[in-house]
Order: C-alpha cells, then sequence, then structure tokens
C-alpha cells in the first residue's frame, strides 16, 4: 500500500487517538479512556507496518512519539486503578463500614442475636433441631462434623475433593448467600431482615445441635478461623440491603428513585468490601479449616486471631493520623 492511501485510510482513526491522549494528559477521565488501550494497539501496529514498508520518517517520527506518549499514559492509568484498588482495601472500605454503623449495627444485631439465641435454645431442647431443618439435613450435618468420619467440614460426596474445587464451591455457595442478603433489601429491607435472622437461625441451630451431640469440638475448630470473615461479610451484606431499604421507606426531600441511587452507590462499595471477605473465608475454609492434620488448639488460636484481625481491621483502619501539636 502506498504511503498516501495509508495515511488517508488512518488519518481519521490517528485523530481520535491524539485527541483522547490530549484528554489523558490534561488529566480528563472521559468515556474514550476505556477504549483508549485497543487504540494504543492498533496504533503500535500502525508503526510496526510504516518501519517494515518504509515509509517517510516525517510519518514514522510522528506515530513514535504518539506511541511514546500512550505508554505513558496507559501505564500511568494502570497503576492509578491499583492504587485506587489498594486504597479502597487498606482505608475506604473499613470507613465506610464505620460510617454506616448504624445498618452494621442493626444487622449485626439482628444475625448474631438470632445465632447465638437459637444455638443455645437447640442445646437446652435438642428436638427443637427437627423444627427448623428436616431429618435428612441434620443426619448430613453430623456426617461433615462426626470426629470418626476422616474428613471435616464436608460430606461423604466430597469428601475426596480437591482443595481447589471446594474453594469454588465455597465461593460460590457464599456470594449467593451474600447477595440474596443483599438483593433483598429492595423489598424495604424486609427480605434483608428475613434472611439475616433465617442464616442466623439455621447457623445457630447446627452449632446447638452438634456441641449437643458432642461434636462441638470438629464443629467449632473448623468454623473459628474462616468464620471471622464469613460471617462477618453476611452481617455487612444485610448492612448493604437495609441501607436500601430504608432509602425507599425514608427518602427525606429527595425523591425514592433519587435517595435509592445515593444508598446504592455506598451498598455498592459495601458489597465489594463482602466479596474480599467472602474469597479469604472460601481460601481459608479450603486450604485450613478442613485439616484433620491440625491440632484443634492450633485451630482456636488461629481463629481467635483472625476474629480479632477484623475486629481491628474494621475498628482502625483508613483513620487519619492526627500530627502532634
Amino acid at each position: 500500500m502506498k504511503q498516501s492511501l495509508f495515511e488517508t485510510h488512518h488519518k481519521a482513526e490517528w485523530e481520535r487517538f491524539a485527541l483522547a491522549l490530549e484528554r489523558l494528559e490534561r488529566g480528563k477521565e472521559t468515556s474514550q479512556v476505556a477504549g483508549f488501550p485497543k487504540a494504543y494497539r492498533r496504533l503500535c501496529q500502525h508503526l510496526a507496518l510504516a518501519q517494515e514498508r518504509g515509509y517517510s520518517s516525517f510519518l514514522i517520527d510522528s506515530l513514535q512519539q504518539q506511541v511514546l506518549r500512550g505508554h505513558q499514559q496507559l501505564y500511568r492509568h494502570r497503576s492509578r486503578l491499583g492504587a485506587n484498588l489498594l486504597s479502597f482495601v487498606l482505608a475506604d472500605f473499613p470507613r465506610l463500614v464505620r460510617s454506616e454503623w448504624r445498618f452494621v449495627a442493626v444487622a449485626a444485631l439482628l444475625f448474631f442475636a438470632s445465632l447465638l439465641g437459637v444455638a443455645v435454645l437447640v442445646y437446652a431442647f435438642p428436638e427443637l433441631i427437627y423444627n427448623l431443618m428436616p431429618a435428612e439435613q441434620v443426619r448430613e450435618m453430623q456426617g461433615m462434623y462426626d470426629p470418626v468420619a476422616g474428613h471435616l467440614g464436608r460430606t461423604a460426596e466430597r469428601a475426596a475433593s480437591e482443595d481447589w474445587v471446594m474453594f469454588g464451591y465455597y465461593v460460590m455457595h457464599n456470594i449467593g448467600i451474600a447477595f440474596q442478603t443483599f438483593a433483598s433489601g429492595l423489598f424495604m429491607g424486609v427480605g434483608s431482615a428475613f434472611f439475616l435472622v433465617y442464616n442466623g437461625l439455621i447457623i445457630g441451630a447446627v452449632a446447638g445441635h452438634l456441641t449437643e451431640i458432642g461434636f462441638g469440638q470438629t464443629f467449632w475448630s473448623f468454623v473459628i478461623a474462616h468464620g471471622a470473615f464469613e460471617l462477618t461479610a453476611i452481617a455487612l451484606a444485610g448492612a448493604a440491603g437495609l441501607e436500601l431499604g430504608w432509602a425507599l421507606i425514608a427518602p427525606g426531600r429527595l425523591t425514592r428513585a433519587e435517595a435509592l441511587k445515593r444508598a446504592a452507590r455506598k451498598s455498592v462499595l459495601l458489597i465489594a468490601g463482602v466479596m474480599l471477605f467472602l474469597l479469604i473465608a472460601a481460601f481459608i475454609e479450603a486450604y485450613w479449616s478442613s485439616k484433620t492434620s491440625v491440632a484443634p488448639l492450633t485451630k482456636y488460636l488461629v481463629g481467635a486471631g483472625l476474629w480479632g484481625l477484623v475486629a481491628c481491621y474494621l475498628l482502625f483502619a483508613g483513620r487519619a493520623r492526627h500530627a502532634p501539636e
């Protein structure tokens, strides 16, 4: 292809790239930024073709200059994304949890109060478990935590599964519960409250029943480590759902649509943190909690440390340090 035809064919594309590049260099985030990497790769291809075909040095130098400037902007924005993600994990998410403490407190009360309350009741009145769960499911739970079963926290069918398979299963299962608890908040918050209490009742019933029949050590040593992240995540998902519901119930001077939109911005960020917690919980559950070779005392110590870590993270991470006077 002659150089004149090559320039005519790609001129409009180069002009669009130059415009996007200028906007990025001025620090303006536009919709063009999303397609910038693809446009940058196309420009690199054009430069390579121009060099291979021996086009004029003026064209090659011009394209090369654009490629160099594009390279700087591409990797500057990629590093910014990484920095923003790190900032969210280390500071923004725990600050958001603290700023929404009212919803978090209500969700935690609904979830943990129902969990602890029914655990005590089932421990005191063992037959109560069959009013909350079918007998077949109760037997399945007993098989998962039977000290002589040779596997921990898994049914007989899944006992031989690879840890990475169980990791994927735990991720999907836990995210399903969290999303259900969050999204049902759109029903004026009633759905989130229901699933917080429901999950608390089921988990508490299992805990009380297994403790009462003598499987407490295998059960508690299994759940204590990953429970720090998993149970906290369920409560936070409920808090995000309650915030959506409250925006519909009490929008204030805003329209319900606008109030819901504002609440959704915070709730979605909460759910992003919840997803991170659930990934960590699934990893611990698959690769640590299920290990029968680890002594229960070690698991209790590690679990206690993780609960303390989660509490310190949510309470103190991201707090501004005051300069000494």
